[in-house]
């Protein structure tokens, strides 16, 4: 049942394992759940308990290791063989007593790897210090590397499957922008336009469905646009309310981002000034990217666009995206910003969200986008221009 053909799989396994030895890295823990997914396929919302899957270099294929009940799951999504599945008893979930990470060192102890050189993923929302001590306590031996973000580079080049799953994303992504922007009046609430929004992420088209977006829908409105990352209330919008809308087209756990902005009524001069500038500003910037091309080199057009009318973003406006699970849809790898010499790729896939906030306002636009050979297309077709109703 595994989303992709074993050979994929296998020609990951094969990248993950060449930067492992380039690392000298004998053995990787891998607790990201959206690496376990690219490299063996699981797919269950099981990330908040401890699970791993582990890759050898000696050995073809990985070791899924979690929860018992989970167990199943990763016979039914992966495409591992089932003697690569191990499980440690309920009794370890959220327990004073003991730890997951225990029973997980004594598992991997018995197959030889406790003296072992080992990669783990150390800044990664789903390893905690408490699961690092625990593993160091049960595999003293072990000499323990950071490898947090190596199966996030190997992710950064998609394969035309993944590109195809990501363009079905932003179809939806499509679908659901549509719905928010009718579902939008004065009046109506918050938290009714998102119930909207998701009932159209998760039915998705006609010809497939959706899966649930790594983040939720993020919908500031009125003096909130200050801030991108404000989700929604139960108040209901006003006329004169400048919303933004930032979701999200999923498809088997791969995403299509996509922001617009609008108004209800008339929008302020200082809105509609802002929205020229950050349109020009993407469109100049969409422009110019092609293979060859650094991530700062493109910031750098963005930059000087928006310099012209006064304007200054002192964050970055981009970031490399794909295959996810909560709490975000980034890879955490390549971003489009000052300093980061990243050079784009054919089949690298970014969210360009050059977005600008002020005190009580905001503007906020943004593409998801595929590098070609030639150049990019966006994940969406979607219209991009400030939205009045």
């Amino acid at each position: 049942m595994a989303m992709f053909p074993i050979m994929e799989y296998k020609e990951r396994i094969k990248k993950v394992k060449e930067k492992m030895a380039l690392e000298g890295l004998e053995v990787l823990f891998i607790t990201n759940p959206s690496n376990i997914n690219y490299l063996s396929g699981y797919d269950a919302w099981s990330f908040y308990v401890h699970q791993m899957l582990v890759v050898q270099l000696e050995e073809d294929q990985p070791i899924w290791i979690g929860r018992k009940q989970d167990a199943n799951a990763a016979k039914a999504t992966t495409w591992l063989d089932h003697g690569n599945i191990y499980f440690y008893s309920d009794d370890y979930v959220h327990s004073i007593l003991k730890h997951p990470m225990d029973e997980i060192a004594r598992v991997l102890a018995g197959k030889g790897l406790d003296k072992k050189t080992i990669g783990v993923e150390k800044e990664n929302y789903y390893f905690t210090a408490k699961a690092y001590e625990q593993l160091q306590k049960g595999l003293p031996d072990v000499l323990f590397k950071d490898a947090t973000l190596l199966v996030n580079y190997v992710r950064l080049i998609k394969s035309p499957l993944e590109i195809a799953f990501m363009k079905k994303a932003g179809r939806i992504a499509e679908i659901a922008m549509k719905r928010a922007i009718e579902e939008i009046n004065e009046g109506v609430r918050e938290n009714d336009v998102v119930a909207s929004i998701y009932q159209a992420q998760v039915q998705g088209t006609v010809e497939f469905g959706g899966d649930y977006p790594a983040i939720v829908p993020l919908l500031p409105s009125g003096e909130k646009t200050s801030s991108p990352h404000i989700t929604w209330s139960d108040q209901r919008y006003k006329k004169g309310d400048t919303v933004i809308m930032e979701l999200a087209g999923c498809y088997k756990r791969y995403h299509a981002p996509l922001a617009r902005t609008l108004v209800i009524g008339e929008p302020d001069q200082k809105v509609k000034l802002l929205a020229e500038v950050v349109l020009e500003g993407i469109e100049e910037t969409l422009t110019f990217i092609q293979p060859g091309v650094t991530c700062e080199e493109v910031e750098e057009v963005w930059r000087t666009s928006i310099a012209k009318y006064g304007f200054m973003k002192d964050s970055r406006i981009g970031y490399s995206m794909g295959l996810s699970y909560p709490p975000d849809w980034g890879e955490h790898t390549a971003s489009l910003r000052y300093g980061d010499k990243t050079i784009l790729k054919p089949n690298m896939t970014f969210h360009l969200i050059p977005g600008i906030w002020y005190d009580d306002y905001g503007v906020e636009i943004s593409e998801s986008f595929i590098v070609t050979e030639d150049g990019m297309d966006t994940l969406s077709k979607f219209p991009r221009h400030l939205y009045v109703k």
